[in-house]
């Protein structure tokens, strides 16, 4: 995403630039690449905590437990994430409108869900986010961002894990099919 920059906002970026031996490049890109990030964890939180607050069903305590575990360890993401964009000289999210033009993880506004749906489209949104992680990781290795790359890392087992929770919950009995 290019956005043009006003004047006014071309000079609140440099007062806000951090020497962090980056080339513009590399900020432009590794920070648009957290950004979306950024975006997409605030929206799975968001998501996630939904579905724990609505859960029901013969499940109720485990699955609203799980999503409970989970939300946690996703909003745990975001202040690294955007200190990073920060560290390396870039700017990160400012608002709920900002979040809502970048994020790809899709809302779910349903009054109701059925439980094993609920727990499905966060397995999708999660195993969509590692994906996402993963095309981050790439932009960070290309400009040499080693603590940026390090943080994915970790990231992504975190999130490839709790796809596999959520892909375990909703796995038919006998069988590694949902």
């Amino acid at each position: 995403m290019n956005i043009a920059l006003s004047p006014k906002i071309a000079y609140d970026r440099e007062q806000l630039r951090t020497p962090a031996g980056f080339s513009e490049d590399a900020v432009r890109d590794i920070s648009a690449a957290l950004n979306g990030l950024l975006a997409d964890v605030f929206a799975l939180y968001v998501k996630t905590k939904n579905f724990h607050w609505h859960m029901s069903g013969p499940h109720f305590r485990d699955y609203h437990l799980l999503l409970d575990q989970q939300s946690d360890q996703i909003f745990a993401m975001t202040d690294p994430v955007a200190e990073r964009s920060r560290k390396i000289g870039g700017v990160t999210l400012r608002s709920i409108g900002d979040i809502a033009r970048r994020q790809r993880v899709l809302d779910n506004d349903a009054t109701y869900v059925d439980p094993q749906d609920m727990l499905a489209e966060l397995r999708d949104d999660n195993e969509q986010l590692a994906v996402s992680m993963r095309e981050a990781h790439g932009t960070c290795e290309r400009y040499g961002d080693v603590a940026t790359t390090s943080l994915l890392e970790v990231w992504i087992d975190e999130t490839e894990r709790r796809g596999w929770f959520l892909f375990e919950a909703t796995r038919r009995e006998g069988s590694n099919r949902v």
